[in-house]
C-alpha cells in the first residue's frame, strides 16, 4: 500500500525515546532481546531501551523513566545522539519520532529480564558489525550512536511495509 501525505496536513507522530546504555568499559551495550512475546512486532530482535513520551514529560525524563523501567537502571549521564522522523513505522503506518540517546553513567544492577524479553550486554562492534537481528533501518543510524563526533544528528527514514525505504541525515 502506497502511502501519501497531503501537503498542508500537519504531522503529527508518536514521540518516543530510544535508548543505548554503555557498560562501564564503553565497549559493550545493554539491549533487549525482544523474545518474550510472540506476538510483539519486534520479536527476536535485539533494540535499545525506551519507549513512547507521556504527557507532561520532557524527552531526558521519558528516557530516564523507560531505562528505569526496562532495565532496573538509573540514568546518571545520558547525552542526545540525534533525532529521527520514521514516517509509516508503525504497525498500522503511524508515524514516530524517536530522541536517541547514549547513557553513559547510570547506577544499579540491570535486571535480567524485562516484560519484553531478556537484556544482554552485546560489544558495540558485534552491532555495528550487524551481527544481531535488528530492526532494518538500525543500521544506517547505529554507527552515527557510537562514533566520536559530538554533533548530534537529525534523520528522516520513511517505512513502507516494514522496511525502511530511504534515510537521509545532516549534521
Amino acid at each position: 500500500m502506497e502511502r501519501r501525505i497531503a501537503r498542508g496536513m500537519p504531522y503529527t507522530p508518536i514521540l518516543a525515546t530510544l535508548g543505548f546504555v554503555l557498560s562501564p568499559s564503553g565497549q559493550e551495550v545493554l539491549l533487549v532481546h525482544r523474545n518474550a512475546r510472540p506476538q510483539d512486532p519486534a520479536y527476536g530482535r535485539y533494540n535499545g531501551l525506551g519507549g513512547k513520551l507521556e504527557p507532561h514529560e520532557d524527552v531526558a525524563a521519558g528516557m530516564r523513566r523507560e531505562i528505569l523501567e526496562e532495565a532496573g537502571l538509573t540514568p546518571l549521564q545520558l547525552s542526545l545522539r540525534g533525532t529521527i522522523s520514521w514516517p509509516g513505522f508503525g504497525q498500522g503506518g503511524e508515524d514516530w519520532f524517536g530522541f536517541i540517546f547514549l547513557v553513559t553513567r547510570w547506577s544499579g544492577v540491570p535486571f535480567a529480564t524485562n516484560t519484553e524479553g531478556e537484556l544482554h550486554w552485546v560489544p558495540i562492534q558485534k552491532i555495528l558489525r550487524q551481527e544481531l537481528p535488528m530492526w532494518p533501518g538500525d543500521r544506517y543510524f547505529l554507527p552515527l550512536v557510537f562514533d566520536a563526533d559530538p554533533r548530534p544528528f537529525h534523520g528522516v527514514m520513511p517505512y513502507q511495509n516494514g522496511q525502511p525505504v530511504s534515510w537521509q541525515y545532516n549534521r
